[in-house]
């Protein structure tokens, strides 16, 4: 799992092929469906997620709709936590790409490690964008280096983000800003998964039979494994 990577985001907005009606600046803290939401546009599908010219361009395939009230947001906070008198929260972004991987075996999860602020949960493979790499390629070199598995055709499948203020594992305040782009992915041979980013936030790796899923401890995100595998 790479480190996090601050990278700038566009949202389109089209009603069909060549018919852009919207366009804007993702803002810190913000998503992009409640934001489209929020402007009118009612979101049927997320098209595509590339990188251009540095930006990640957030494709979406919407239909006009009465705008959602503005409502202010409400960032919550780690439990427990404890800020000093002064201490101010640093913003910071990350923008990463993850899979739903499943074959044969059953789906590919991965279980964080002590590095992480969620040891020993489960959550699916994948990880932050290096510079100038595009989330399908993220999605194809985390799976490789958190599992050894080689993936077909993925196919994006959903854009979530959460925002919250808590710590890093290092210490340091933060104003969290979590995008993450995710991936059905089919592995039509795999093996006996091995974590080859070894001292890094993958503690361990394996396939899990899908009537097992429910059964692990899952991190918040991945508490929607559930519904993907059934799309």
């Amino acid at each position: 799992m790479s480190a996090p990577h601050s990278v700038p985001i566009t949202v389109v907005a089209a009603t069909g092929p060549g018919r852009e009606v919207d366009r804007f600046a993702l803002e810190h803290g913000a998503d992009p469906v409640r934001e489209l939401a929020r402007r009118g546009w009612a979101v049927l599908r997320v098209e595509s997620a590339d990188v251009v010219e540095a930006v990640m361009q957030l494709r979406y395939a919407v239909a006009a709709a009465t705008p959602a009230p503005a409502s202010p947001r409400s960032v919550p906070t780690d439990p427990g936590l404890v800020v000093a008198e002064g201490e101010r929260p640093e913003p910071y972004q990350r923008t990463a790409a993850y899979g739903v991987v499943t074959s044969m075996r059953g789906v590919l999860l991965t279980e964080l490690s002590d590095r992480t602020a969620a040891p020993g949960r489960w959550t699916l493979p994948g990880g932050g964008l290096d510079p100038g790499e595009s989330p399908l390629a993220a999605l194809h070199r985390e799976v490789w280096e958190e599992s050894g598995q080689r993936v077909d055709a993925p196919q994006l499948i959903e854009v979530t983000t959460s925002h919250w203020v808590g710590r890093a594992p290092s210490g340091r305040l933060e104003d969290f800003h979590a995008v993450r782009v995710v991936y059905a992915a089919w592995c039509p041979e795999p093996t006996d998964p091995v974590v080859h980013d070894v001292g890094g936030s993958t503690e361990s790796v394996r396939w899990v039979a899908r009537d097992e899923v429910q059964g692990l401890p899952l991190t918040g995100f991945a508490t929607s494994l559930p519904r993907w595998l059934s799309t």
